[in-house]
């Protein structure tokens, strides 16, 4: 039996990247996932690669809260409260300060910020005594990278929220935790350094000191971690996975 046996998950941004191996990682040890993100066709192959018998897809937009009433809905319906949350949906492009715009700081803030407050927030009647709650925050907000400044304070303030919801929430025995991937190699990273990046791969990995990117199963083990029993002792931490970036 795996560590997660008998129990709910919901990762959002499942389709894809970290949240798809966070996934893959809790479904792996037992859990059942509930997996969320904006694209059905995706969600449904991600399902296909967690397992059917281990995750369920809600296709949605965690800033519509209509969409995350329908997420809670569905999980509400199983039966089992919720165990795990794994609040990992965001969104991320490049403008310094002379280029921000208001849609983009309000694109930024509205899905990193906003958006991450209510889906802990409506989770909050399904949380079980003891579950697990992990903010995905990033290296970003702590290393001045130039033009991603919206996207960097975004960041400061979800791991703002998480000391205190880990201090009212820590009565019912929920630990609310933060992981901070640093440079990892997923779809939307790809993305970013053919797109509108000032930076290459090939820059943006010479910055870490383990000389490589990080592969997103290795923030899931981290994830997987801060969820499980093993972490017991460990409440709003803030758990660097980013081969040395933020360290050196």
């Amino acid at each position: 039996m795996g560590q997660f046996e008998g129990r709910t998950a919901v990762v959002t941004g499942g389709g894809t990247g970290i949240g798809l191996a966070t996934a893959v990682r809790l479904a792996a040890e037992g859990a059942h996932v509930f997996v969320t993100g904006r694209r059905k066709d995706v969600l449904d192959a991600a399902v296909g690669t967690i397992g059917a018998g281990s995750a369920t897809a809600v296709a949605g937009d965690i800033s519509d809260l209509a969409d995350l009433d329908r997420l809670y809905d569905a999980v509400r319906a199983r039966g089992r409260g919720l165990d795990v949350l794994f609040a990992n949906a965001a969104t991320a492009s490049f403008a310094t300060l002379e280029e921000v715009t208001e849609e983009h700081f309000d694109e930024t803030f509205g899905v990193n910020v906003r958006a991450t407050v209510f889906t802990v927030q409506k989770a909050l009647p399904l949380l079980n005594d003891g579950a697990s709650v992990i903010l995905n925050s990033s290296v970003r907000a702590d290393d001045g990278v130039a033009a991603f400044g919206a996207y960097a304070a975004s960041k400061a303030a979800v791991r703002s929220f998480a000391r205190t919801w880990a201090n009212e929430l820590k009565g019912r025995g929920i630990r609310v935790n933060v992981v901070s991937p640093g440079t990892i190699d997923t779809p939307a990273f790809d993305a970013a350094v053919e797109g509108d990046s000032p930076f290459t791969r090939e820059q943006l990995t010479a910055t870490v000191p383990l000389g490589r990117i990080g592969r997103p199963e290795e923030v899931a083990d981290a994830v997987a971690f801060l969820a499980s029993r093993r972490s017991g002792f460990v409440l709003g931490a803030n758990l660097y996975v980013d081969g040395g970036e933020n360290q050196f």
